[in-house]
This record gives structure tokens, C-alpha cells and sequence, in this order.
């Protein structure tokens, strides 16, 4: 296995991994809301801490595009052809337009939404409703609009995720480069060069 190749830096690691579980933990929520047979008490439990986490996503996805956009990432492993490297930045691509549309798509839902329960981050931060959809005169099938959009999006992103991890576990495991470890803290001094 190579030794030689950049990794992401800190932040980059960071956002990353956080980003993960939260996303894991989002369509856990998510799951368990549409499919379980929860008391009301619960579920509205559950729905205040799914719109707080993905809020939290959302802005931890602005947060990590400038990041990108101002580091470029380590350079993929030479051993990797075109058409692999082509596949790799689709990949990106759609978990980064994935982490953009769900928030957003949820936000719509619940500002369309003809309950109009408020939205409070983590039980403390008010979260304002889209304007113009918060206030429309029949929200009903707006409503049911964004919400066939966020649960297709739901399952799209769980599809997108299989394969990314199969990705990186073919990398490790059986191409046996370092992609994998870009992502991964290292606790080896000079085991791998940092960027």
C-alpha cells in the first residue's frame, strides 16, 4: 500500500466525518418517522431533531464547498484511469447536489407544511419558514410536492452513499492504494504525507 499520498487536511476531515454521521443519523430518523408506528409525543420529537440535524447539515455543506473550493484536494493516485476519475467526480458531484437539495427540500416541506409547526434547532434556535411558501393560500399540494422530492432524494442519497463506500473499501481492500486513508486521521508520524 502506498505510503507516499497527500491527505486531506483537518478541516476537510472533520467536516467530512461529521457530515457522515450526521447524514447516517438524518436517514435513520427518517426511516424509522415514514415506517414506525411512533406515539405522536415521538414522533414530534424525532421530526424537531430531523429538521435540527439537517439544518446543521445544510450549513455544514456551504461551509465545507467554500472549504473546497479554497484547498484543492490531494491528487487521486496515478494507478487510476479516466474513466474511474470520471466516475469518482460524478460521485462527488451527487453526494455534494445530495447535501444541498435534501435540507433544502425538507425546509420547503416543512414551510409548505399545512400543520405550520415551527422549526426549533435542537429545542433552542428558531428557524424561520421559507416566505413565500409559509405563506401560500392552499399549502396541501405544495406540500405533498416537496414531499415526494425529499423522500425520492432520501433514497436516491441512499443509493449514492452504497456506492461511494463500496468504492472506497474497493480502493482499500482490493486496489490497495491509499484513497481511503486521504480521509482517515493518522496516528503514524509520517506515515502519510498531510495537505
Amino acid at each position: 500500500m502506498s505510503i507516499t499520498t497527500q491527505r486531506y487536511g483537518a478541516v476537510a476531515m472533520i467536516l467530512h466525518w461529521i457530515m457522515a454521521l450526521g447524514i447516517l443519523a438524518l436517514l435513520a430518523i427518517g426511516l424509522i418517522m415514514v415506517h414506525g408506528s411512533l406515539d405522536p409525543g415521538t414522533m414530534f420529537r424525532l421530526f424537531q431533531l430531523h429538521k435540527s440535524i439537517g439544518i446543521t447539515i445544510l450549513l455544514a455543506a456551504l461551509l465545507r464547498l467554500v472549504w473546497r473550493l479554497l484547498h484543492r484536494p490531494p491528487a487521486l493516485p496515478a494507478s487510476m484511469g479516466l474513466r474511474e476519475i470520471r466516475l469518482a467526480r460524478l460521485g462527488h458531484a451527487l453526494l455534494y447536489g445530495e447535501m444541498f437539495f435534501l435540507p433544502l427540500s425538507g425546509w420547503a416541506l416543512v414551510s409548505s407544511s399545512v400543520f405550520a409547526i415551527p422549526t426549533v434547532l435542537f429545542g433552542v434556535i428558531p428557524w424561520p419558514d421559507l416566505p413565500v411558501l409559509s405563506h401560500l393560500q392552499d399549502k396541501a399540494p405544495v406540500e405533498a410536492v416537496f414531499t415526494t422530492l425529499h423522500a425520492y432524494g432520501a433514497y436516491f442519497l441512499i443509493g449514492v452513499l452504497a456506492l461511494h463506500i463500496l468504492a472506497a473499501l474497493r480502493h482499500h481492500f482490493v486496489l490497495r492504494d491509499a484513497v481511503l486513508l486521504r480521509m482517515l486521521p493518522s496516528f503514524r508520524k509520517n506515515r502519510i504525507k498531510d495537505r
